[in-house]
Formats: C-alpha cells, sequence, structure tokens
C-alpha cells in the first residue's frame, strides 16, 4: 500500500517557481502529452504527521552541518552530501570508518520529497527513517541518535531552535531529530534547467542534437520506461545488467526475483553527480548510454522494462548524452534552504567596510589587483561552479577561509598597512596582490 501523502504547507514557489505546460506545440517539438508528462508539480508534499515548516527546515539543516551527530564527532551528513556535488561526493565508493569502501555509491539529495522509498535499494519506507540511517551506520558516521540527543540538548541554542521547531514537543529527541532533517531534506528541490524552459513553450530552449537526444530518450532508447515523469525516475527497483555481486532489492525483501534490482534514480542535477550507477563504476554520462545500449548482462532477474540490446549510433549516442545534459543546470545549483554563506577573516583596524568586491569565477580573481585604505575590507565573491579557498600565507597576517563553496562570500581584513598576496588553496593558481595603505 503506498503511503499517503497531503500537500505542505510550505508552496514549492518557495523553492521554485511554479510552471505551467504550454499547449502551443510546432511541429518539430515533442507532442504536448509529453510535456504534460514531464511538468514540474506546485507543491512539495509532506506526510501528515511531519509539516514542513520554516522552523523545522532551519533547524535541519544546522543539523545536516553539525558533527555532533557522528560517533567521533569529526562527520556531519554534508561531509558525504556535498550540495556543490548535487549532494554525492564524487567518488565511486568513499570508504568506510574501517578503510574500505562503502558497498554503495553515496546518493543525491534532491528531490527526496516525492520519493516512496529511499536507499539504493529502498530499506527505508519514509523519509525520516532515511535521515537516521546513516548517522547509525558503524562504517559511516558510527552515531547513535539518542546520544546526539543528549549532546545537543546541553547546547541552550540548539534547544531553543527544536522548541521554536517543535512547540507542541519542544524537546531535543531522537524522533524531533529525525523530522527536522527529514523536513529539511524535503525542501532540497532541483531548480528548472534549460529542459524545463523547453517544456513551459520555449522552442528554443534545446538545440536540434538536444531535440533529437529526447526524441531517442522517449522513443527507441526506450529510456522514459524507467526514466519518467518530471524527476525521471519511476520510483522502482530494477536489475539492468550491470556486473557486480550485490543483490540490491533482493536482499532487502529476502526475494530473488528482485536481486540486483536497484531503485531507479533520478536524472535531475546528474552532470554533477559522476560517476555513476548505485556502485559508481561508470565514470561518464557516455559509458552509461552504452552500458545500456550493448554492455547488459543477460540473466534471468533482469527487468523486463529494459531493451536488451539497442541499435544507436556514434551519432545517436551523443544526442542522448546531450539531451541529458539539459537535465542539469550550468553550474552546481544552490538550493534555497542552503542559502550562501559569509566567512569573515582578519582583523582590520576600526570598523571594516566591503571596500570593493572580488569575484572568483573562472579559477581567477577579479580584478588581480587592489588598492584598499588601512580599516577597510574586501568581500571576495564566489560566482564559479567550483569550490575555492581564500588564503593569506603571511607571518602578519595568516589567514585561511574553509570551503567556498559557489555563492559563498569571504570577508578578508587586513591589520596592517603593507603589500600581501591572496591565494586559493585548492586552485594555488590563483592570485590577487593587495596593497593595504
Amino acid at each position: 500500500m503506498k503511503p499517503r501523502f497531503v500537500l505542505a504547507v510550505l508552496p514549492l514557489a518557495a523553492v521554485l517557481s511554479a510552471s505551467g505546460v504550454s499547449r502551443h506545440v510546432g511541429a518539430d517539438d515533442a507532442p504536448a502529452a509529453w510535456r504534460a508528462a514531464f511538468a514540474r508539480p506546485s507543491a512539495i508534499p509532506a506526510p501528515p504527521g511531519n509539516p514542513v515548516t520554516p522552523q523545522k527546515v532551519d533547524l535541519g539543516r544546522a543539523l545536516f552541518t553539525d558533527t555532533r551527530l557522528s560517533g567521533d564527532g569529526t562527520m556531519a551528513c554534508v561531509t558525504c552530501h556535498d550540495p556543490a556535488l548535487s549532494f554525492s561526493d564524487g567518488v565511486a565508493r568513499r570508504p568506510g570508518h574501517d578503510g574500505e569502501p562503502l558497498p554503495r555509491r553515496t546518493p543525491s539529495l534532491w528531490n527526496l520529497a516525492w520519493g516512496l522509498t529511499f536507499f539504493w535499494d529502498g530499506r527505508a519506507p519514509k523519509l525520516e527513517a532515511q535521515a537516521s540511517g546513516p548517522i547509525e551506520n558503524v562504517r559511516e558516521m558510527g552515531g547513535d541518535i539518542a546520544k546526539a540527543a543528549t549532546r545537543l540538548a546541553a547546547d541552550p541554542g540548539m534547544t531553543a531552535r527544536f522548541a521554536a521547531a517543535f512547540p507542541e514537543d519542544p524537546r531535543v529527541t531522537e524522533g524531533n531529530i529525525r523530522a527536522a532533517l527529514a523536513s529539511f531534506e524535503r525542501t532540497l528541490v532541483s531548480p528548472k534547467t534549460r529542459f524545463d524552459a523547453w517544456v513551459e513553450g520555449d522552442r528554443a530552449a534545446l538545440d536540434p542534437e538536444e531535440r533529437s537526444g529526447f526524441a531517442l530518450f522517449v522513443g527507441k532508447a526506450g529510456c522514459v520506461a524507467c526514466h519518467k515523469g518530471w524527476r525521471f525516475t519511476d520510483e522502482a527497483f530494477h536489475d539492468i545488467g550491470l556486473a557486480g555481486v550485490d543483490l540490491g532489492r533482493g536482499e532487502a525483501l529476502k526475494l530473488h526475483a528482485a536481486d540486483h534490482a536497484f531503485k531507479t534514480p533520478s536524472l535531475r542535477e546528474r552532470v554533477w553527480t559522476a560517476p555513476y550507477m548505485h556502485d559508481g563504476s561508470l565514470a561518464t554520462l557516455e559509458a552509461v548510454v552504452a552500458h545500456y545500449a550493448e554492455r547488459v548482462i543477460e540473466r534471468p532477474t533482469l527487468s523486463a522494462d529494459l531493451k536488451r540490446r539497442i541499435d544507436l549510433s556514434p551519432a545517436e549516442r551523443g544526442q542522448l548524452v546531450a539531451f541529458l545534459a539539459t537535465l542539469s543546470s550550468d553550474d552546481p545549483p544552490r538550493p534555497a534552504a542552503m542559502p550562501a554563506q559569509v566567512q569573515t577573516l582578519g582583523t582590520p583596524a576600526g570598523h571594516a567596510v566591503a571596500a570593493s568586491e572580488i569575484r572568483q569565477k573562472g579559477r581567477r580573481f577579479t580584478p588581480g589587483s587592489v588598492l584598499v585604505a588601512l580599516g577597510q575590507a574586501l568581500r571576495f565573491v564566489n560566482d564559479d561552479s567550483r569550490t575555492h579557498n581564500v588564503r593569506v600565507d603571511d607571518p602578519r597576517m595568516p589567514a585561511f577561509s574553509e570551503a567556498q563553496e559557489p555563492g559563498d562570500a569571504v570577508v578578508l581584513g587586513f591589520p596592517e598597512a603593507g603589500e600581501f598576496a591572496v591565494t586559493c588553496g585548492i586552485h594555488p593558481e590563483m592570485r590577487l596582490e593587495v596593497t593595504v595603505r
């Protein structure tokens, strides 16, 4: 029996704008029915027992980055679910606490509010259960929710947040931790892309190659059999003929017919989540297309929805990959629930004000040199698609920021006059010459 959902009081417009489906379809466009099938919903669903509120989202966001949820206090949810990598981690299988790779790839967290089950094998029936799974896994965060609740209850700031988020039960409890994390995760809705603009009627949003890729996706290649709806997933479990001994859903259900079956991943923002598949075994989207076209392993449990062989020319494979890219943003998107952060470094004399902004797009500081007055500060804005770090390796004022994700800013002040060099620890070729007078 499917879980029953109601629409949360938080409108989807709070995270992304609502969309409609254009009925003005040109001769070279897909039928209007396909556009309607891929149209976005207008609200975020949530279970009746845990409606989404701004206070819960604020608390859940704080817990998502809180290392006190882990056993040794060194990890947080964000450690593996990096917003800059579509809430994944960029590796095939992350090492566990024992140093050995975990059995499966870190999944993305986009659009989980519409999920019916969670984890690659679907073992969690609701998002609240998923939220605590990695925390209490001894090989992942190695934590204990009950002990974490005790630690958090000793923090006056946290107890105030829990009271605001759960006025009917203003305590730091295991259940409230799970509910807050799940509420935050429900707001992680992937933003509109060029594909959505095309769905809404902008015929120029996709070029001819991308539109040909869409035609293959819903036609000859048969991808839409499993990757359907606006999230491009049927929420079902399929054996897609990938090599490996992991039984996936079959092990979770103790059902042989479901052996080697894993949940259909959403294709939203997948450009930023490589490598692919439940085990991270395919490095590129081109490799994914090649697998379905010619490398499927025949076995009795192979999904009935899977085409056995797909005759795709090199040009058609390129078209399909081009279309898949339209389901991702041009730069790694930052969800509305995770606003940009501002870090402050240095101790400028007097009352520091931002003298000017330094941009970081394209792995370079712009401008490359700047003159500021003593007592002023510089504001470094990461308008790049990469993670940066602002640092000054100078005995007069050693300073370095934490990871500066796209959209984040770092405010840097200078304690004395002189010449200073600012660099990026991740991209050392980035260099800014600062003269302070």
